[in-house]
């Protein structure tokens, strides 16, 4: 157990205060941010590596769809309006599916904030993920907190100069090797890499390349946390979404205050010493820059650096953790006026603490009923319904679709022998990478015959038609009926298309138009 004096103080001073608000055009303050260590940081440590995995490595996992469809496990193909997933196709007319997952990202997003506060910014939001891998090569070139505002604050040399050439162009390998991994998604990614490395791809990949290479660098290298403060604006709308029971990373005022670096000496001389021993820990690792002693602030991304930062020093100290921790409004409030002794006087330590310095009965600790609550299963039960839907249509759509238009102009035409012929533009479309063959047949319209444009066969009430893997295929259709049969000016029919190797089918029902003249 360490004394308050062995205690690092970092010299840190909050660049976005919540107690004195900068002017809006205020000039900027860097920020150089503490490398953290603790259970918080670990785990974005994980989010970071499964992230940028999924993002630069999904483009290059393979699926084998046959010979007729791509072989990319995950591919929006534009050109061809198709979207792929592993064995999931996805056609423009399916696009509610997107439309589904979009509001289940919503509600995710929602129910996360709602519980966990801005955990969402905190962990995985693109600007935070490649924020943090930018600051990593800071790290490994300039160093630690520390040395960069030394080498900041010191005058342009030949060493400052190469440091700082070797970082930037570090970054920009990342921001190209972004650009780059975006482009993949939309065309095959081995065959395209060829083409961009031999300049041969077409101008809209390296537009693209250029665009999240730009973006990529000033958002993630030069901006950073002012993306967050100024652009972003969930910060704003996350006021909407929490309440008194969401867990947010609070600063315990109740035990920490009265903050003294000689708490000692305050307790030897009668005066009230909180646990917090003022040494700024929380404030150095912010990557926002900001105190989170000043309360809630709009910047504060909910990544609990500052818990990590905290809970090392109250273990040096051998003080219990949790002096920067999840919390609930509703629990801080009860916590603060247990201390203060329902407001009637200042924050007392002695108010919430048993002789043997553990906390009284009373202090609300407990975050499970805070997480699980009816607020937090509303949301759940939307998602899990839109995600049983959409999993319930992949399982049981059709494969195999029918439109049929009619001609227009002439809407019918009087054959030679009396008899009336319509035109019908049939359109098949086979939603399978294979090929196969399906039955064009009649039903209704006693006595009528059909024939199609193109296939050498005599007119009948049913036709084999062979039909392309993945493909539209469009008929022109004629459909005759003998006078004697037409008793009214519009009669309706059925086309009905079947493909008897897996037994789809799909139907559309037509107008056959007349003559008045005919009844």
């Amino acid at each position: 157990m360490l004394d308050q004096r062995q205690i690092e103080r970092p010299a840190a001073e909050a660049a976005n205060s919540g107690k004195v608000r900068q002017p809006l055009y205020a000039a900027h303050k860097k920020i150089f941010p503490k490398r953290a260590s603790g259970r918080f940081r670990q785990f974005k440590w994980l989010v970071m590596a499964i992230t940028l995995g999924v993002y630069y490595l999904t483009p290059w996992l393979r699926w084998n769809r046959g010979p007729f469809a791509p072989h990319q496990a995950v591919l929006l193909d534009l050109a061809n309006r198709r979207f792929y997933l592993f064995s999931i196709e996805i056609w423009p007319q399916e696009f509610y599916y997107v439309a589904g997952l979009l509001m289940m990202a919503g509600i995710s997003l929602f129910m996360l904030t709602s519980t966990v506060g801005r955990a969402w910014c905190g962990y995985t939001c693109p600007q935070t993920v490649w924020v943090d891998l930018f600051l990593v090569v800071e790290r490994a070139i300039e160093g630690d907190r520390n040395a960069r505002i030394k080498l900041e604050a010191s005058p342009w040399s030949a060493r400052k100069l190469l440091v700082r050439a070797i970082k930037h162009a570090v970054w920009l390998v990342i921001a190209v090797a972004t650009g780059g991994a975006w482009i993949f998604y939309f065309a095959d990614a081995p065959e395209l890499l060829g083409e961009v490395l031999a300049g041969t791809a077409a101008p809209v990949a390296y537009v693209t390349i250029a665009i999240f290479t730009g973006t990529t660098y000033l958002f993630g290298g030069l901006m950073r946390e002012q993306v967050c403060t100024y652009m972003c604006p969930w910060p704003r709308i996350q006021a909407a979404l929490l309440d008194e029971n969401s867990l947010t990373v609070t600063y315990n005022d109740w035990r920490g205050e009265p903050r003294s670096r000689h708490a000692k000496k305050a307790m030897a001389s009668g005066q009230p010493a909180g646990d917090c021993v003022d040494c700024n820990s929380c404030m150095a690792v912010c990557p926002m820059g900001i105190d989170i002693r000043d309360g809630q602030q709009l910047e504060c991304i909910t990544c609990a650096l500052c818990i990590d930062a905290c809970d090392r020093v109250m273990d040096k100290l051998g003080r219990a953790r949790g002096l920067i921790s999840y919390a609930t409004l509703a629990d801080y409030n009860a916590n603060l006026a247990l201390a203060s002794a329902g407001g009637t006087s200042a924050i007392h330590p002695a108010l919430i603490r048993n002789p043997t310095n553990t906390f009284v009965d009373g202090v609300a600790q407990s975050l499970r009923r805070k997480i699980f609550r009816s607020r937090t299963f509303i949301y759940l039960g939307a998602w899990s319904a839109i995600g049983l839907v959409l999993i319930s249509s992949l399982l049981t759509r059709e494969r195999l679709e029918m439109n049929v238009l009619h001609d227009r102009n002439p809407q019918f035409v009087t054959l030679s022998n009396g008899s009336i012929r319509n035109g019908y533009t049939v359109k098949l479309l086979n939603m399978i990478p294979q090929p196969r063959t399906v039955v064009l047949s009649l039903e209704g319209l006693p006595n009528a015959q059909m024939s199609i444009v193109g296939v050498d066969l005599p007119s009948g009430r049913s036709f084999a038609i062979p039909v392309e893997p993945d493909r539209l295929t469009t008929l022109k259709v004629f459909v005759r009926q003998p006078a004697d049969q037409i008793y009214k000016p519009v009669q309706s029919f059925t086309f009905r298309i079947e493909d008897e190797a897996s037994s789809e089918s799909a139907k559309y029902t037509a107008s056959f138009n007349a003559p008045e003249i005919a009844r």
